[in-house]
């Protein structure tokens, strides 16, 4: 197995430098276990009266967020992987 070294856009750099990359880690963390899990509360009745209509947008946009960042993220690493040349197979 060889080691690849991919350039990325120098904004990407920055971001994973700053403490946006661990508010982004911190609601990964929130989007995979507790907002599926508020959103199921919230369809089953199950929140307290009158918080539903704030729960509810705020798991979705928390999910919608996570997704966005590391989606954009992932596909900036696969352009680049993709202009390298085949090695081996």
């Amino acid at each position: 197995m060889g080691k690849v070294t991919i350039e990325v856009d120098s904004k990407w750099v920055k971001i994973v430098h700053s403490p946006l990359f661990w508010i982004m880690g911190s609601m990964q963390g929130l989007a995979i276990g507790f907002a599926p899990l508020f959103l199921y509360f919230a369809g089953k009745g199950m929140l307290p009266r009158g918080f539903n209509w704030i729960v509810v947008p705020l798991c979705f946009a928390v999910i919608w967020l996570v997704g966005l960042f590391y989606t954009r993220l992932g596909g900036e690493v696969m352009a680049e992987l993709r202009k390298m040349p085949k090695v081996g197979a």
